[in-house]
């Protein structure tokens, strides 16, 4: 493997350690609960679906969690590239593992940090104005 290959890989225990720091490598951290531990952990817990993608040396520098039932509908939650690694097609790359991960037939979705709208528009995804939030606040 060259130095500059990548490893991509399902890895549902991917470890909360791993996870809060290419999330801090990426700067998705300060949108996510780094700080809260248990939170973090559910998060990867819970998630249907984890792809990785891991230097020659084995350093995670990005990650794609879904949250999916592998019929209908995939959530992409969280697509971090380590800064240093980005450009690269990581991402792109970590996106499309996972809609191949989920199979045919099922919609696979996202929402976009106002910073990240191009990269997703220059992978080709296509911008829909149907989407809504519906937490209510405390």
């Amino acid at each position: 493997m060259s130095a500059d290959a990548i490893l991509y890989a399902v890895e549902p225990d991917l470890t909360a350690d791993a996870f809060i720091d290419v999330l801090h490598r990426s700067g998705l951290a300060e949108r996510r609960p780094v700080a809260d531990r248990p939170r973090v952990e559910a998060m990867l817990r819970n998630a249907g679906l984890i792809v990785t993608a891991r230097n020659a040396d084995g350093a995670l520098v990005g990650v794609a969690r879904s949250v999916t039932d592998f019929a209908f509908c995939c959530y992409l939650s969280d697509l971090a590239v380590d800064r240093a690694c980005q450009g690269r097609g990581i991402g792109k790359e970590l996106m499309r593992r996972t809609r191949a991960a989920v199979g045919e037939g099922v919609t696979c979705l996202l929402l976009s940090a106002p910073k990240a709208i191009t990269f997703y528009e220059a992978a080709g995804m296509e911008r829909h104005a149907q989407a809504f939030l519906f937490t209510e606040k405390p």
